[in-house]
């Protein structure tokens, strides 16, 4: 069985079409140009949903980065800080999905939940110096005594308790003396900044919930801004890279920086976050999608997961070389998932061994070849790489051919298959359709064919031209499979576009079609889970990881070309 190979990452190739500017890198280099000697990036996933291709845009920031110095790392870190959402199963797939992308942690690999003590002593040293204090109101009267951007928040009428009545209810609370939402920690700084994540934002809330890595230790949990940070300090990140909605937490990471006297704290640095059209990267909404049933689950090949895009048959090369070439940008907009789908066909094209099969068989049988004869002819695995070697691909009286290349009347310049028409078999021969074969219904159920001998090979021994060239399979040694149709998953180019409509409105009726009685050349027997492969003229895919428990079962990751771009012309 022919296993898995996958490219590791490689160099820049330094042609401008392959990569498009990227000002974190630059920023980055500058500095190692003016003389930085450590480097240390990290990539926080949160662990309770799977990573999608918006996070190994972040994925191939941040660890290329660290390839820049010597010395240097990509820490991977969990910000696991809400129990009640996360699992040990995220944390999984996501460690599965850095490491097919092509990257290591190395020893680099840390949670939030590492830190829940150390963060706990920072907490009570800010409330015994007078800067955090235990609040008693509802979430929904701390909410609206912030204000907005127009008017100044409120000060909670708690904000004045003692450092000693403090200690003793932020002691109480982790002891789990009181109920969800009783009480809150929370930053004492300025209810009247204009900068809205100022005015005492919450550290702490009460959450009786078990950790998947703690367990039932901890009663009360870090927010997520509070942790995020001082983890980052702690591990001694030298930049944070992080999207651009994070921009505006800016100040209040340096605030806390600031207050806890980290002398070398990170840089954060904000880029644009990975919007792709004709896709959703919001967590939320592909949770959603998963629990309604819409999709098989987060890995199911039509979902922008990294685990669905596996599944598909995408590379990580391809991946990678798709996020090189979009860049890193402070502006937010649109990339068309054509440079996607360019990347994976461009991959799969060079890189992709070449099989036949019929998805929609029509038996053909030679009346003039042998009935118990059959031969072999040589097909190049990859035509263009020499070195992938040639497969032995069996020929006798019977053979499918795709019913799709069969017409009994043929329209204009349709040179395949009818009647009375020299057509060749790929790399086999030339035939000719004699009779057609029909049911009672009047469908067309065989065609009965004559062979010339002298084209074995499927040359023309008298160099006469024969316009047609169809792929086929010998029904003898054909096996059998179920082939998965996948497309887009939805219709519109930004599906999120209209908060009043369903998400669900938009998801493509045909992103799925299951085709059962497909028959391929015997070679893909030696192709495991997760191979990729090239169907000729039919497109590309990957052997399902289902194959292991049953009968064969294809994905298409790519139709050979972009059968869209008709679609939105005639729309």
């Amino acid at each position: 069985m022919r296993a898995v190979s996958e490219t590791p990452p490689s160099a820049p190739s330094g042609k401008p079409e392959d990569h498009a500017p990227n000002f974190v890198d630059e920023l980055v280099q500058a500095e190692i140009d003016a003389g930085r000697t450590r480097l240390v990036t990290r990539f926080p996933p949160e662990p309770n949903g799977y990573l999608h291709i918006g996070h190994a845009k972040s994925i191939v920031t941040n660890f290329s980065l660290a390839r820049k110095l010597p010395g240097a790392h990509c820490n991977l870190r969990f910000d696991d800080t809400n129990p009640a959402k996360e699992e040990t199963e995220f944390v999984e797939s996501i460690q599965e999905d850095v490491r097919w992308l092509g990257f290591d942690w190395g020893e680099h690999c840390y949670f939030a939940s590492d830190y829940f003590q150390q963060l706990y002593d920072m907490a009570e040293r800010l409330i015994r110096e007078g800067k955090a204090y235990v609040d008693s109101q509802s979430l929904d009267d701390i909410r609206e005594g912030r204000g907005s951007f127009h008017q100044p928040g409120t000060e909670s009428p708690f904000r004045g308790r003692s450092v000693d009545e403090n200690l003793d209810l932020f002691r109480r609370m982790r002891a789990g003396e009181f109920d969800e939402g009783a009480h809150v920690l929370r930053a004492k700084i300025d209810m009247a900044s204009k900068d809205l994540k100022l005015r005492d934002p919450v550290m702490y809330r009460i959450l009786k919930v078990a950790h998947h890595r703690t367990g039932t230790a901890w009663s009360i949990y870090p927010m997520y801004d509070w942790a995020h940070g001082q983890s980052d300090a702690i591990e001694g990140v030298t930049h944070s890279i992080c999207t651009l909605e994070f921009q505006n937490h800016r100040g209040l990471y340096e605030w806390f920086h600031e207050q806890l006297g980290f002398q070398d704290p990170p840089r954060q640095i904000e880029f644009a976050r990975l919007n792709l059209t004709y896709t959703v990267l919001s967590k939320r909404s592909l949770q959603k999608l998963v629990a309604a049933g819409h999709v098989s689950g987060w890995d199911d090949p039509r979902m922008p997961t990294v685990a669905g895009l596996r599944r598909r048959g995408v590379s990580p090369a391809s991946i990678r070389a798709f996020c090189e070439r979009i860049g890193v940008s402070k502006r937010d907009s649109f990339v068309d998932v054509t440079l996607l789908e360019h990347a994976i066909r461009e991959d799969l094209n060079a890189t992709s061994p070449r099989l036949m099969g019929v998805l929609r068989p029509l038996r053909v049988v030679i009346e003039n070849y042998p009935e118990d004869a059959e031969e072999t002819f040589e097909l190049a695995l990859n035509p263009g790489d020499d070195a992938a070697g040639s497969r032995a691909v069996p020929f006798c009286r019977e053979v499918f051919v795709d019913r799709e290349d069969f017409m009994e009347v043929p329209a204009p310049k349709f040179w395949r298959i009818f009647p009375g028409n020299e057509v060749r078999l790929r790399g086999a021969c030339l035939l000719t359709v004699t009779r057609v074969i029909k049911d009672d219904a009047g469908e067309v159920t065989e065609l009965r064919a004559t062979w010339d001998p002298e084209s074995r090979g499927g040359n023309a021994p008298d160099g006469r031209k024969v316009k047609g060239t169809v792929h086929w399979v010998s029904a003898r040694h054909a096996v059998p499979a179920e082939v998965r149709l996948y497309d887009r998953l939805f219709t519109e180019e930004n599906p999120l576009s209209d908060e009043e409509r369903d998400l669900v409105e938009f998801l493509n009726p045909d992103s799925l079609e299951v085709l059962s009685g497909c028959m391929l050349e015997p070679a893909v027997r030696e192709f495991g889970p997760l191979s990729r492969l090239q169907l000729e003229r039919v497109g590309y895919f990957c052997v399902d990881a289902a194959s292991e428990d049953g009968g064969l079962v294809l994905n298409r990751t790519i139709a050979l070309k972009d059968s869209w771009a008709k679609v939105a012309a005639k729309r």
